[in-house]
């Protein structure tokens, strides 16, 4: 157990580095953050010897701090009421870039992960890594059989790092969540659970594969998207081996319009790829960055790294569907219920006022030139009403909220006239219709009842076990209750025994009092 006092000096040790970039400036004004919170910050720029005066650089001191502090950065650069819009929108620049490893330690840790040498798993490898992040590093290699494949490796006592840092989050977020108040409504703790589900399962290569392999499954019918395949026999928690893409980076416009790619097209593709696996698989790419997505000569749309993926439940896609629906037509009605009915927010609110402040968000985009339309400023607005109706933190949304952001930066760099709006609601309609229409809802119904009916024999049996049948010996007389010598029974009154010790225990009090002299 790693004791408070470590805690506390990795804190400033971190609060000074933040400081001296004036990250924490923004805290130190906040009036909802805690007053012990505002003191510790004014003390680390007071350390740091830093003005409040400058332009925050919160990307650069998160990169400054460590690789899981640059994931951290990442995962609260979709949290605009948490870090504020100026902090969120910084994160997003956040890069997980990092010098690479030697290549000797590489060699070390591949072959040591699977027991064997090097040359009876690849022919060859790159020693020079195509890219070098914060968890991890990729080469290219050539397997003993020819093929060419990117073979990702962790980077050496990465997962130990990752581990002390992320118990010193957790030991400051339930503090600070003590605090009460707007800290408690934030939920820093669950943030920070969630925080370390993604990162276990991005230390775990295996389960990386795994997730991809789901995902291709997942979408096998998309045309134009799909997912490299895994050399499971060269795979294990530290190395991960897939095919090799060649393929030109879905930022690189240039030279995707060289190719003469119809960038239109392919950025309408990004987007109905992206609500197929969240609304209707419920299991999608949660980092879908630039670096993360390729496109081949075809227009076809490779996606790489599966470390962080979001699942969602069929409930809340449904609800996620009707909000995303109601949003784009106007029905700020419905989707105030949709809060209400998911207990998004609590009951003691109105609806009709949360769909007052729904369309106080809503309205002014409508009509606005296609180029000024936004998801992410749609998503600002929600965050922005959420305190004035006591809506805490729905972690599971979280990364849908993130990627929704990253995939219409994306498309709007491919075509910055595409409308979000107007590019999903076709396909939500047609979900909706298929999944909530009366059909649907009658199927479902006969579903469900199938189900409950199947399951009546186990119910029987499970009955008869706790209540079993009477046997073949006849049943046996009641029995008369005979009181036994060892039963204790509570006494009505006392016995003259009891009186008579009594009685000389007062006496016997009565005559030392005299004796001593304490009664005349």
């Amino acid at each position: 157990m790693t004791q408070p006092a470590t805690h506390l000096f990795r804190l400033l040790k971190w609060g000074i580095t933040l400081a001296r970039r004036r990250a924490l400036v923004g805290i130190e004004n906040d009036p909802n953050a805690p007053p012990p919170v505002r003191r510790l910050v004014k003390l680390a720029r007071w350390i740091s010897f830093t003005g409040k005066s400058g332009t925050p650089d919160y990307a650069g001191a998160f990169r400054a701090i460590g690789p899981a502090a640059i994931k951290l950065g990442q995962s609260l650069a979709t949290r605009p009421d948490i870090v504020g819009e100026e902090a969120a929108n910084n994160l997003l620049s956040l890069q997980d870039n990092l010098p690479p490893v030697p290549f000797s330690e590489i060699e070390a840790s591949i072959a040591a992960s699977f027991g064997v040498p090097l040359d009876t798993l690849f022919k060859e490898i790159d020693p020079n890594p195509v890219g070098a992040a914060s968890i991890a590093q990729v080469h290219k290699g050539v397997t003993i059989d020819g093929r060419e494949v990117a073979i990702k490796v962790l980077r050496p006592g990465i997962r130990e790092k990752f581990a002390r840092d992320i118990q010193t989050y957790e030991w400051a977020a339930a503090h600070l969540e003590a605090f009460g108040g707007e800290a408690e409504r934030l939920r820093p703790r669950l943030t920070i659970a969630n925080f370390k589900r993604w990162t276990n399962s991005e230390l775990d290569l295996r389960r990386e594969a795994a997730s991809a392999s789901e995902l291709a499954e997942g979408m096998a019918g998309i045309e134009g998207y799909r997912i490299p395949e895994i050399d499971w026999d060269r795979t294990n928690g530290r190395v991960l081996t897939v095919e090799w893409i060649n393929a030109v980076k879905i930022s690189r416009i240039e030279e995707l319009k060289a190719q003469g790619q119809d960038l239109p097209h392919i950025a309408e593709r990004l987007v109905i790829s992206f609500l197929t696996q969240a609304i209707s698989a419920g299991f999608f790419h949660a980092d879908m960055h630039q670096g993360n997505l390729f496109v081949e000569e075809d227009g076809t749309i490779v996606a790489i790294d599966f470390g962080i993926m979001g699942r969602i439940d069929r409930r809340a896609r449904q609800w996620l569907a009707e909000i995303l629906y109601g949003l784009t037509t106007g029905n700020y009605k419905r989707v105030a219920e949709i809060h209400f009915e998911a207990q998004y927010v609590p009951s003691y609110h109105s609806v009709g006022e949360f769909a007052t402040a729904l369309r106080a968000v809503g309205e002014p985009m409508r009509g606005k030139p296609v180029s000024e339309l936004s998801v992410g400023q749609m998503l600002d607005g929600l965050f922005a009403i959420t305190r004035d109706f006591d809506m805490q933190t729905q972690p599971h949304l979280l990364l849908l909220q993130k990627t929704m952001v990253m995939v219409e930066g994306i498309a709007t760099q491919l075509n910055p006239q595409i409308n979000m709006w107007d590019t999903s609601a076709p396909y939500v309609r047609g979900w909706i219709r298929d999944e909530l229409g009366p059909e649907a809802a009658v199927a479902e119904r006969i579903k469900e009842d199938t189900q409950t009916f199947l399951r009546l024999p186990d119910l029987i049996r499970r009955i008869e076990d706790r209540f079993p049948a009477k046997g073949g010996a006849p049943e046996q007389p009641p029995l008369p209750d005979v009181p036994l010598m060892t039963d204790r029974k509570p006494r009505e009154g006392g016995s003259v025994l009891g009186y008579l010790v009594a009685g000389a225990a007062g006496a016997g009090a009565m005559f030392g009092a005299v004796a001593l002299g304490l009664i005349g």
